[in-house]
């Protein structure tokens, strides 16, 4: 099961360094973490992603809630939330396969952002199952590195 969790805390230091601890002192694993400050420059958002089973998951709602700088915490349904990620990629290409790999970028609308002789760095934004296809369908070109941002999410 799948726990999307989203945190406002005080924008403060040492609050992510609080957060992350709690995770590792209880055994819990952080799949994507991501943070902004909101509207209001006191408060900053955390988009948590996490699994397990029902239990664990509910477990962690409650640690959150206790922590002295978390402001509010709702956990999102993924049926009923928007969750994006981004996704930069350095891809080689060469003189064969260039077009293809132009042709499959702006099938997928990811933006090529550089172009060097050896390799192109693409942008790519979308929900988190068709940045995992995207990175396969990638993959053989041959991926020279890769980047990707955690979990933002907003209920519908």
């Amino acid at each position: 099961m799948k726990g999307i969790f989203t945190v406002l805390v005080e924008n403060r230091d040492g609050v992510l360094s609080g957060i992350s601890g709690l995770f590792a002192r209880r055994g819990f694993n952080i799949d994507t973490l991501a943070v902004g400050e909101t509207e209001n420059h006191e408060i900053s958002r955390m988009t948590i992603t996490s699994t397990g089973d029902q239990r664990t998951i509910d477990q962690i709602e409650k640690q959150l809630n206790k922590s002295v700088d978390v402001i509010k915490v709702r956990r999102l349904s993924e049926a009923k939330s928007v969750c994006l990620e981004m996704l930069l990629a350095k891809v080689a290409y060469n003189a064969g396969n260039r077009t293809s790999l132009i042709e499959l970028c702006q099938v997928m609308e990811a933006k090529v952002m550089k172009v060097t002789p050896k390799y192109m760095l693409v942008e790519y934004h979308s929900e988190p199952d068709n940045v995992d296809d995207f990175i396969h369908l990638i993959k053989g070109f041959g991926i020279i590195e890769i980047q990707r941002t955690g979990t933002i999410a907003m209920e519908k």
